[in-house]
């Protein structure tokens, strides 16, 4: 069994939101502690945010406090939030915290703002690593915008996309695939799981697929 560092940024294309793999970087390069620093100045003032607009629909002053303990020194971010209003006892799970709270269109709905794509490349490939687009097909993009969108990572130092994942259709899965024939770039797999609350997928588990130049072809190599 093969292990690489990896991670998984959040980063802006267009004005919109698109997360990628970094894989096989060398995590003590110099280039992450400052951009560390930057999202979880990011987060933090978000999070400020999103108390500040949930104590106005009635919630405790408190919110950001108890939110910032669940988080202890890791990023701020929604999960944290969810888990004080279980504490507080005003959501029994996770996913009523998020469908009454903290997900799109309810009180404590606050866009963040990320770094840009090329930012997040840069930051994997000068580390040694390299970068995949997670699940293409889960941003609801066309397939011309996707297309826009791999060309445009691919230019700047990415070397693939994720084909196979949770959800992905049959057929979405083929034109993924036929992209990355065209195209010659690499092409990954991944269950996108985060945590066991997350029930809708399972560690290690995703589609299977049939296609050429397999990214973990190229991380056994190296």
């Amino acid at each position: 069994m093969l292990f690489v560092n990896g991670v998984e940024l959040t980063a802006e294309w267009r004005g919109r939101v698109v997360h990628l793999v970094g894989l096989n970087f060398d995590a003590s390069a110099p280039g992450f502690d400052k951009y560390m620093r930057s999202l979880m100045q990011l987060r933090d003032q978000r999070a400020h945010e999103i108390a500040r607009k949930l104590y106005k629909r009635g919630l405790p002053e408190n919110l950001y406090e108890l939110a910032r303990a669940h988080a202890g020194d890791s990023q701020i971010g929604r999960p944290h939030f969810a888990k004080a209003l279980i504490e507080l006892g005003k959501v029994s799970s996770m996913q009523e915290a998020f469908d009454r709270y903290l997900g799109q269109g309810t009180p404590g709905d606050v866009k963040a703002t990320w770094p840009s794509y090329s930012e997040a490349i840069e930051l994997i490939s000068g580390a040694g690593g390299i970068v995949v687009l997670a699940h293409p097909t889960k941003y609801n993009f066309t397939f011309t915008k996707i297309r826009e969108l791999m060309t445009d990572l691919l230019a700047a130092g990415a070397v693939g996309l994720e084909v196979s994942f949770p959800g992905v259709t049959p057929g979405h899965q083929h034109e993924l695939i036929k992209f990355a024939q065209q195209r010659q770039c690499y092409v990954s797999a991944g269950s996108d799981f985060h945590s066991p609350d997350q029930r809708w997928t399972s560690l290690g588990r995703y589609p299977e697929f049939h296609a050429e130049r397999l990214i973990v072809e190229r991380l056994t190599a190296a």
